[in-house]
């Protein structure tokens, strides 16, 4: 009897171990499961998180962006809120800082033209631009209309300018002839002479580009 329940004791024995380490085996593999779909799920969050920020640099990538936008008013009509509801030349009347161009805009008879345009970029004279020029030839060309027209119509171009779109380009001004452009970042160069120093400002019908420099066409 003894050595008959010995030996059912290791047949019961060895069809018992196989079991339990089949157990062991898949406790283990459920693991591995579980850190793997852990692993995936932070991989998944991250990518959404990652997602998430090129979002919001897309979106910054999209403001206005040069050292004189700090001098644009944060609040009312000649804010960039407020320019984004307005035509480009209604717009511009209401910044402080283009009231010389807004000026030269009605001698030339341009306000209708300009704000009932669709899709336009203007690259926009500052006050300090205008004054870079003599006042005696300043004074000749604001009272020659042609010309006028000829210079401020330089400055347009038909159709919207992204900040991209500026960094290697050269495109047809209403006036007929082409301006270049140069750049990247928050850094652009319009003819190699004028500098962007409040770009990509949206208006009711155009983008706006605030340069330091009037642009000349060639004559």
């Amino acid at each position: 009897m003894s050595t008959r329940i010995r030996r059912t004791a290791g047949l019961f024995a060895a069809a018992v171990l196989p079991l339990a380490l089949t157990a062991c085996s898949g406790g283990s593999s459920d693991s591995g499961k579980s850190d793997t779909s852990g692993k995936a799920t932070a991989a998944a969050t991250k990518s959404s998180d990652d997602t998430g920020g090129s979002d919001s640099s897309a979106s910054s990538m999209d403001q206005p962006f040069g050292a004189a936008c700090s001098a644009v008013p944060k609040n009312g009509a000649g804010s960039f809120d407020g320019m984004a509801k307005d035509p480009v030349a209604t717009a511009a009347s209401n910044n402080p800082a283009l009231s010389t161009l807004v000026t030269a805009v009605k001698k030339a008879g341009l306000v209708d033209t300009l704000n009932n345009a669709q899709n336009i970029t203007v690259f926009a004279p500052t006050n300090d631009a205008f004054n870079k020029i003599p006042k005696a030839t300043l004074d000749k060309v604001l009272g020659d209309k042609a010309e006028l027209t000829k210079i401020l119509t330089y400055h347009v171009v038909g159709q919207k300018l992204t900040p991209k779109d500026l960094e290697n380009g050269s495109f047809d001004t209403l006036e007929k002839s082409k301006v270049m452009t140069s750049g990247s970042g928050e850094s652009y160069t319009v003819n190699d002479s004028a500098q962007i120093v409040c770009g990509n400002v949206k208006t009711a019908n155009a983008n706006v580009y605030i340069v330091d420099t009037v642009l000349m066409p060639k004559s």
